[in-house]
C-alpha cells in the first residue's frame, strides 16, 4: 500500500446497463429469476459498486501484486433501472484501518438515486491469497 492510500479518495464510475446485467441474467439456471423483470439486478449493482471502489484505490496499491477483496456490503437498492440507462457510482474512502478499507458508496441512474450505503474491502497480496485459496481447495 502506498502512502497515498488515505481517507478522502473519491471516484466516479459510469456504466450503461446492458440486458446481460438484469435480473433474468443473474442466475439463468433459475426459472424464478428468468420470470422476473428485466431491470438492473441487485447482485450486479453490488459488483458495480465494488468495481468503482477498486478503481478508486488501484493507483494507491502496488497493483497487481496488491489487490483488494470485498468483505462487507451494506447498501440499499431503492429504484429499478431498465437496460440502456447509464448508472453512475460515486465512492469515497472514509476509513483506512490497517489493510481494512471502508467506503461510502452511492449510485444513481439518469433519473434518480438507486443505491447508497457502505462497503468494506481488505487489501491482499495476491500471491499469498491465491496460495491460501489453493490450499483450501485441496482440503475440500
Amino acid at each position: 500500500m502506498k502512502d497515498t492510500l488515505k481517507p478522502g479518495i473519491r471516484y466516479e464510475h459510469k456504466f450503461i446497463v446492458p440486458p446481460s446485467k438484469t435480473v433474468p441474467s443473474l442466475y439463468p439456471e433459475s426459472a424464478e429469476f428468468l420470470a422476473m423483470p428485466e431491470v438492473f439486478a441487485t447482485g450486479f449493482l453490488v459488483g458495480f459498486l465494488e468495481w468503482a471502489c477498486i478503481m478508486a484505490i488501484k493507483p494507491h496499491l502496488d497493483w497487481p501484486q496488491e489487490q483488494s477483496v470485498g468483505t462487507h456490503i451494506d447498501v440499499s437498492h431503492e429504484a429499478a433501472t431498465p437496460p440502456g440507462l447509464e448508472v453512475t457510482a460515486t465512492v469515497e474512502l472514509i476509513a483506512v484501518e490497517g489493510r481494512k478499507l471502508v467506503f461510502a458508496v452511492e449510485a444513481r441512474d439518469s433519473v434518480e438515486l438507486i443505491s447508497r450505503g457502505r462497503h468494506e474491502r481488505f487489501v491482499i497480496h495476491k500471491e499469498k491469497f491465491d496460495a491460501r485459496v489453493g490450499a483450501k481447495k485441496e482440503r475440500a
